[in-house]
């Protein structure tokens, strides 16, 4: 699974960052990181980060194949 982000839709509500830690986290800015952008998410992170993906008040994030 690859995540896209849309970074200036986000508006630093972090809650994807609460739902998987080790995929999203934002910085003292409430500017989000992504941590496998452009890469696949590892499996055992595939649940959250799809859970942190649907979390996401605004849409900025979204699946893709």
């Amino acid at each position: 699974m690859k995540i896209s982000v849309d970074y200036p839709r986000c508006e630093g509500h972090g809650l994807c960052s609460v739902q998987a830690p080790e995929v999203f986290s934002l910085d003292n800015n409430a500017e989000l990181t992504y941590h496998f952008d452009g890469i696949e998410v590892p499996a055992d992170l595939v649940t959250a980060a799809r859970t942190a993906v649907g979390s996401c008040p605004v849409a900025a994030l979204r699946e893709i194949a």
